[in-house]
């Protein structure tokens, strides 16, 4: 099981994650506030500004404070080391 860092030692399993998005648009500031309002949120952005949305298989929303884009860069990553074949 593969896990990525979204900030501040928070780490979440790479196989459970379905999206990453920014806040910013209607949706997804929908989608939170309806996460809220069900206690789905898991907020782990430590006080800062959240700068992504992490969605996952069991309905949670992740939020982060770590930018999407580095988030899913260090998934990319990770994904591409599994690829490997260790004894070529």
């Amino acid at each position: 099981m593969k896990f990525i860092n979204i900030g501040f030692g928070n780490m979440v399993s790479a196989n459970r994650i379905v999206a990453i998005a920014g806040p910013d648009s209607a949706p997804i500031k929908r989608l939170v506030q309806d996460a809220k309002e069900d206690d789905r949120v898991i907020d782990v952005s430590c006080g800062r500004r959240t700068r992504a949305v992490i969605i996952t298989d069991s309905d949670h929303v992740i939020l982060s404070a770590i930018q999407a884009e580095t988030i899913t860069n260090r998934l990319a990553s990770d994904t591409a080391l599994d690829d490997e074949d260790p004894e070529e």
